[in-house]
């Protein structure tokens, strides 16, 4: 009987202690084998060093790398000025869409935002697991859910390509421990907001039905003491993983302030804003067609999370003070709210159809028009029109339409919070820039106060504004970047060259 224990606990020492071990060899020995065959699969292109530096590879985490949006723009933009800086760099990107060429890729690139890359050194990893990381596949629990399919989607690229440094530009911080432990090559992000964030944990336990906390939830004291857990164990190993960063690049103040408050890095962390192509909006600037009407122009997808609904109340509170000041009809008919957007499916329309029907029950129908799917060419055109530039979305992280309204000469009306109240909308040498507000009233009033002001005292907001968003171009992004990767390759891949400033 003895014995047979014995054997029981000698077996069980063996599936628990030695094969364990095994496993954790086969594994080193298989990072080891990809590392090579990665470096050896771009050995072709060995005559890109110069006489004293290797090349090396920076793998861009990027699944979605051909929407054309505001984070492509930083994806390519980030490629464009390490290919101009470091003659050895090849740039690879892990990306979900296997139905476009590396040709298609670096053609959208520059026809969507004028950025030539080099096709030599921009290569491409294709993955076929992007569906894990889709919402529609995590009906509950969807921050976990994309997040264990950002790690399962990590673990291909891994298996893949394994890069001298290890680029994530879209948040999925489950996929830093593979290439940090794992592969043991530096980690660097470009973070446009935090998974989570202490604003999502107030609003749950404040009971604030939001976009991402159901009426369901906030009125139920169980449920809402269930979701506060769940966030409090996921922001915990949300903080594990983004603490395997070795470089943190954040988009704004804001959420410098939250991945400080969760990853503990501070020395690490640095501000690099978006890069905003407002050499275009300032093309358009016309003193004399933006006080013409009273047009406000509202530029932002048709999300939830815009808040149009604030802006078409606040509308008719605005409409109600201007008939209490006896403004005459023909005035009246001046006025316009401009509702300029895209549609990215059948959810978005039916938000507009519910805007719409907003409009009506409120009586200020005849004050509104919706433009949809607007081709930057009539953006522009629109703009140039507009006196006011309104932006409603509580806790935006930056806000590259707020940056792009104040630089094509609109008076800006923002949401007091996150990346326009810390960063964009704040006085240039003492000058106000633009206007913040909170709720339908505050909307209301200061749009009032715009309406009463001469056309001087506008100007001079829109030129304070003008000269402040200069802050947010392309070269200063450029330099801001390339200022904040330095010391990743200079301790690695430069190590002869002079430093770039």
């Amino acid at each position: 009987m003895f014995s047979d224990f014995t054997s029981s606990v000698s077996a069980l020492s063996i599936i628990f202690g030695v094969i364990p071990i095994f496993f954790i060899i086969f594994l080193k020995f298989y990072t080891i084998l990809i590392k090579n065959l990665s470096w050896k699969k771009y050995s072709k292109y060995i005559n890109l060093k110069d006489e004293q530096n290797p090349y090396f590879t920076v793998g861009f985490f990027h699944p979605f790398c051909n929407s054309g949006g505001g984070g492509e723009r930083v994806l390519w933009s980030a490629i464009k000025a390490l290919q101009d800086t470091y003659s050895n760099c090849i740039c690879v990107i892990y990306t979900g869409d296997t139905d476009a060429s590396p040709e298609d890729f670096i053609k959208k690139a520059n026809e969507r935002f004028k950025i030539e890359l080099n096709p030599v050194r921009t290569r491409f990893v294709y993955l076929r697991l992007r569906f894990l990381v889709l919402d529609k596949y995590y009906p509950i629990f969807t921050l976990l859910g994309q997040s264990l399919g950002s790690l399962i989607l990590g673990i291909e690229a891994f298996l893949k390509f394994i890069p001298d440094i290890y680029f994530e530009t879209t948040g999925y911080a489950f996929t830093y421990p593979i290439f940090h432990y794992l592969a043991k090559v530096n980690v660097c992000c470009y973070t446009h907001y935090p998974t989570i964030s202490t604003d999502m944990l107030e609003n749950v336990s404040r009971k604030i039905s939001t976009y991402n906390n159901r009426r369901l939830i906030s009125r139920s004291p169980f449920l809402t003491w269930l979701k506060l857990v769940y966030y409090k164990f996921f922001a915990k190993i949300y903080s594990i993983c983004g603490r395997c960063s070795d470089c943190v690049m954040v988009n704004s103040s804001w959420t410098k302030g939250h991945i400080n408050n969760l990853w503990s890095l501070a020395y690490k962390t640095k501000v690099v804003y978006p890069p905003c192509d407002v050499e275009k909006f300032f093309s358009v600037f016309n003193d004399e067609k933006h006080d013409k009407n009273f047009f406000m122009s509202s530029v932002a997808q048709f999300r939830p999370e815009k808040n149009h609904q604030l802006q078409i109340r606040a509308l008719q509170k605005f409409i109600m003070r201007l008939k209490d000041l006896k403004i005459p009809d023909q005035d009246l008919k001046m006025v316009k709210l401009m509702l300029i957007g895209s549609c990215r499916d059948r959810d978005d329309e039916n938000r507009v159809e519910n805007l719409k029907n907003l409009a009506k029950e409120l009586q200020v129908d005849e004050y509104v028009e919706f433009k949809l799917n607007f081709s930057f060419e009539n953006l522009l055109i629109s703009l140039s029109e507009s006196a006011v530039g309104i932006h409603s979305m509580i806790d935006e992280h930056f806000g590259i339409g707020v940056v792009e309204c104040m630089a094509a000469g609109t008076v800006i009306l923002s949401h007091n919070s996150a990346g326009p109240k810390m960063d964009i909308v704040v006085p240039f040498k003492g000058e106000k820039t633009g206007f913040l507000a909170e709720d339908e009233d505050g909307y209301a009033d200061c749009l009032l106060q715009i309406y009463q002001m001469n056309s001087t005292k506008r100007n001079q907001i829109r030129e304070s504004a003008r000269q402040h968003v200069k802050k947010f171009s392309q070269q200063n992004f450029d330099e801001n970047f390339i200022d904040a990767f330095n010391d990743l390759v200079y301790q690695k891949f430069i190590k002869k060259s002079p430093k770039c400033d």
